[in-house]
């Protein structure tokens, strides 16, 4: 089949580079359309019942994850100079386009009773009248006896102050937040720098534009530095300007693809999906070195251009083709996780990794075909000394060394499997931002001085309208409150209840001592007091539905991971279920905490099942290429034992199983296991040339391909390994884990395969191996003189 597709190829390159152009074109086109994600990274299916939970939350009471808090440390807060700077900074916050509201000290009010009206009346604490310390001072002191405001604007011991900017929902997820959070960023800045102090930036909204601002840039300059690794390594290789544009020419090409595929089906830049042009442009780059590699090996035997270039279709085009498929399988096996943003990434990287592929195909044949021949300084490379000398070195270590190689990887292997044991599960919700990152910091800040930022939402359904507002549930709202302070993770709770005991203390006339729930005679007063007045009606609303059926109890709470998360997830069910009675209240815990955390356990399910997904298709494409159940299990052999390696790194060294962790071993997987396709193809054409003399067939498929299989290794190597410097933990460990997997994973090729194939070779080299479904072309045959001819005289017009 390869033949033909060679004859097609050399025949029709004018024709081929058209259609090539068009469909660049058409890609490109739509390339200037791809956006940046704004959208938070669901993980949860839309059945899940914990998605579903969210999603009741939201309908009736809107979003949770709408604030952005601005803190400051700062014991001269209420001196009057300070305190006026600290209130025309809440006064310029609120001329920010997309902020919608701001609750501050300065701008907190207190309830007064109106004996005369019968209601209470909302006052300022701090009106712009003031203009004495001593005036300021005795502000200050009413404010202080507020419990409402303790813990949720101020901390008294530590003298922190917060400053709570809600956002227009419908404005983050647009672009424009961006601008909005720039605007906040730029006013805060100018505060500091004037007041000589430093401010303190949190909440959901603002670490997700913070982080997608990152993701943006990352893909520039990942996507540069690939490129500029791939320019060097592959000029380093071959001494070739040629060698070096053609494949520049095809991942930039498959960039283009990639990135007019986001746009075209609507996908967004997400980190992972950002991650995909420097991914293509680290993976694309090995089919060009195979290729060249068996086009400078071809020629330097013959000097003929043409049929070199068709040698290299036909020699190597099905091995290349199996090593693409198998790499793009890896990606492919998360389309069938349910996660919207990790089935986008798999469904992206899969086409365009097979994309690569053909356009390496047709690309470096046909070009190849139109300039000039190699010259002898040009397949230089091919005789490497340094090269060389490791692959003979290899050689010697697989013919006279065997024993030892089984022994190191057994110890090896005995070793990993007992750092397995030592792998946790855990995933933050900031887990990919690092440690001295100012919004990890800040963070950190806010957990150890208020309890936490991450929205934690209760549901209360009393399933009958009024029910809230019947003191039973009150009571019970109470004792719930009561038992959620026992956990350190939690900040105070906030709900109907808080509203109800600052009605009675304003009822008490403001006496703190009253700051507690009203008795049933005391609730008719104060709900009359407080319902004709506007102001305490819609907060009223935002605790509770418009049936009174429904209320909430919000709470802040820290970034503990999911192993904490779910102890703590199954002692507040058990806390609501002694109680809230099921037959008369239906209560559910849900908030983004709750999401995160429910969404990272389905993830991890799902990436399991994806990666054994990768390594049965894998086994499949090994048992249809080879024949030969022995041959696969030979085959995956090396494959796995560096993804066990790596696992053990992980239990060693303290790296959590995450989402970000797993991916490595579906993605390693794919990529390793093409170096064993390609040399157990180049073993079975080489036992025929040798009359099935194993021993020698195995040195020879190691001369020939262990020196691209070096190439390609230095490539992803390096590739992978620039992931490093990324801004995000988990980029950073996937881009460190896979460049280990794959050192160790070539080394496993190298040598374990070869020692294993030579000392088991009759056991493997079975007849079904000999003579495999799918036929890889012959060593020694080629095409007829006269076609040959006839793309000689095709390549000379």
């Amino acid at each position: 089949m390869w033949l033909k597709v060679s004859g097609i190829i050399l025949r029709n390159k004018i024709l081929l580079l058209c259609i090539l152009a068009a469909i660049t074109l058409f890609w490109g086109y739509h390339a200037r359309n791809v956006e940046m994600s704004y959208e938070i990274f669901s993980m949860l299916p839309k059945k899940d019942a914990a998605y579903k939970d969210y999603q009741n939350f939201t309908e009736v009471f809107g979003e949770e994850g709408n604030l952005i808090i601005i803190g400051i440390q700062d014991s001269a807060f209420f001196q009057i100079d300070r305190f006026r700077k600290w209130e025309e900074l809440g006064n310029q916050l609120s001329e920010v386009e997309g902020v919608e509201d701001l609750l501050s000290v300065s701008n907190a009010y207190n309830m007064v009773k109106n004996t005369e009206d019968r209601r209470f009346e909302i006052m300022e604490i701090f009106p712009d009248t003031i203009s004495t310390q001593a005036e300021l001072d005795r502000r200050a002191e009413i404010f202080r006896t507020l419990p409402v405001y303790r813990n949720l604007l101020y901390n008294q011991d530590e003298d922190i102050y917060l400053l709570a900017i809600t956002v227009n929902k419908d404005k983050m997820h647009t672009s424009e937040r961006e601008n909005m959070v720039g605007a906040i960023q730029k006013i805060g800045r100018s505060f500091e720098q004037e007041q000589n102090i430093d401010l303190h930036y949190s909440g959901l909204p603002y670490i997700r534009v913070v982080n997608s601002i990152k993701i943006r840039k990352e893909l520039y300059f990942f996507s540069a530095l690939a490129l500029a690794i791939c320019i060097v390594v592959l000029f380093i290789f071959f001494r070739s300007f040629k060698a070096v544009f053609v494949p520049v020419i095809i991942v930039i090409t498959g960039v283009v693809w990639a990135l007019g595929m986001l746009a075209f089906f609507d996908f967004k830049i997400t980190i992972l999906s950002g991650m995909i042009p420097p991914l293509l442009i680290v993976i694309g780059i090995p089919n060009s070195i195979y290729m060249l590699n068996k086009f400078h090996y071809e020629f330097a035997r013959h000097g003929n251009k043409v049929k070199a270039l068709q040698r290299v279709i036909s020699k190597i085009g099905n091995a290349t083709f199996l090593t693409n498929l198998t790499t793009a399988s890896g990606f492919a096996t998360f389309i069938i996780v349910k996660s919207e943003t990790l089935r986008q990434f798999g469904i992206v990287a899969s086409l365009n990794i097979m994309g690569l592929f053909f356009l390496s195909l047709l690309l470096i044949p046909i070009i190849f075909s139109f300039i000039e021949p190699p010259s002898t300084k040009h397949v230089s490379h091919l005789n490497n000394r340094f090269v060389s000398a490791i692959i003979q070195r290899l050689i010697h270590i697989t013919r006279y060394h065997r024993k030892t190689v089984y022994a190191v990887a057994v110890v090896i292997l005995g070793l990993g499997i007992y750092g397995i044991t030592l792998i946790k599960s855990s995933g933050y919700m900031v887990d990919d931002i690092p440690k001295d990152d100012p919004v990890y910091k800040d963070l950190k800040f806010f957990e150890a001085n208020f309890d936490g930022l991450m929205p934690l939402e209760i549901m209360i359904n009393t399933k009958q309208p009024g029910g809230v507002m019947q003191l039973v549930t009150f009571d019970k709202i109470d004792q719930l409150e009561q038992r959620l302070t026992d956990y350190p993770e939690l900040s105070s709770s906030l709900s109907l209840l808080n509203l109800l005991k600052f009605s009675k203390q304003a009822f008490y006339n403001g006496h703190e001592r009253y700051y507690s729930l009203p008795n049933n005679r005391e609730k008719n007063f104060i709900l009359q007091y407080a319902g004709s007045n506007e102001s305490d009606a819609d907060l009223l609303h935002s605790f509770i539905d418009s049936a009174q059926q429904i209320t909430r109890i919000s709470i802040r709470m820290k970034d503990v991971g999911t192993t904490r998360m779910e102890e703590l997830y199954t002692s507040f069910n058990a806390d609501i279920d002694s109680v809230f009675t099921s037959d008369k209240y239906n209560v559910t815990v849900t908030g983004s905490s709750i999401t995160f955390f429910r969404g990272t356990q389905y993830l991890l399910r799902s990436l399991f099942t994806s990666l054994g997904l990768a390594i049965l298709l894998i086994a499949v494409f090994m048992a249809v290429m080879f024949s030969s159940w022995r041959m696969v299990l030979l085959s995956l052999t090396p494959n796995i034992f560096p993804l066990i390696f790596t696992a053990a790194i992980m239990g060693y060294t303290g790296i959590p199983i995450k989402a970000s962790t797993i991916l490595v071993f579906s993605i390693a997987f794919g990529i390793s296991v093409d170096n064993t396709i390609h040399f157990l193809a180049k073993y079975r054409q080489e036992l025929k040339v040798t009359g099935w003399n194993i021993r020698k067939s195995v040195v020879l498929a190691l001369k020939e391909t262990g020196v691209s299989m070096f190439y390609t290794f230095v490539v992803l190597f390096f590739g992978f390994g620039i992931f490093a410097l990324s801004g995000f933990g988990g980029t950073q460990a996937l881009g460190v884990l896979v460049s280990l997997t794959l050192l160790v994973a070539v080394t496993s090729n190298l040598i374990l395969l070869p020692s294993l194939l030579t000392s088991l070779d009759r056991l493997t080299t079975t007849r079904s191996f000999k003579e495999p479904l799918l036929s890889i072309y012959d060593e020694e045959e080629d095409i007829e003189l006269d076609d040959l001819k006839i793309l000689e005289n095709n390549s000379n017009k």
